[in-house]
C-alpha cells in the first residue's frame, strides 16, 4: 500500500493571509490532497466538480473530469504517483503551490528526480474554476517522458 503525503495547511499557512485567501488555500489543499496524493477521484468529483473549470495545461481538455481522467490515467502508469507541496502563496482569488512530484517512492525528496511544478488556480464563490501551471522535469526519464506525451493539444485557452 502507499504511503500518503498530507498538505499540512498549518505548516504552509502565511500570516499576511487573509480569511477568505486562507479559505481559499484550504479549498485548493484539500482538493490538490484528493486528487494528487490519495488519487480519490470519485470525492473529487463530487465535491470539486463544476461546469466552469477552465484548463491551461495544453495536455488536458477542460472540465473537472478531465482534469480526473487525465491524473487518475497518470497513477495507473505511475501507482507510487506524489504531489510534495513545499510553498503555497495566495493573493486574491489566486491560490499558488509550488511542489515537488515524484513517481517512485525512492525519489520522493530528491530535488535532482521528478518534476518541479508551480501550479496557480482561481477560486471564485467558494469553486475552484481556472488552472494554470509550470512543469521543469528534473532527471533524465522525465524530460524523456515530457518528450513523449507532449505536443497533443487538448484545449486552446493558451498558456497565460
Amino acid at each position: 500500500m502507499m504511503e500518503i503525503i498530507a498538505i499540512d495547511f498549518n505548516k504552509l499557512k502565511k500570516d499576511s493571509w487573509t480569511d477568505q485567501e486562507a479559505d481559499n488555500v484550504r479549498l485548493v489543499i484539500d482538493f490538490v490532497q484528493a486528487l494528487m496524493n490519495n488519487h480519490n477521484f470519485e470525492a473529487v468529483l463530487d465535491q470539486f466538480g463544476n461546469p466552469h473549470y477552465t484548463q491551461h495545461n495544453r495536455s488536458i481538455a477542460d472540465g473537472m473530469e478531465a482534469l480526473v481522467n487525465y491524473v487518475k490515467d497518470f497513477t495507473k502508469r505511475f501507482p507510487d504517483y506524489t504531489y510534495d507541496v513545499k510553498h503555497i502563496y495566495a493573493d486574491g482569488e489566486f491560490v499558488i503551490f509550488h511542489s515537488h512530484i515524484t513517481t517512485r517512492k525512492k525519489d520522493r525528496g530528491n530535488d535532482s528526480k521528478g518534476i518541479n511544478v508551480i501550479d496557480t488556480w482561481k477560486i471564485q464563490n467558494h469553486q475552484i474554476i481556472e488552472h494554470w501551471d509550470a512543469l521543469q522535469p528534473l532527471n533524465g526519464s522525465m524530460r524523456f517522458l515530457f518528450w513523449m506525451i507532449g505536443g497533443k493539444t487538448a484545449n486552446h485557452n493558451g498558456v497565460y
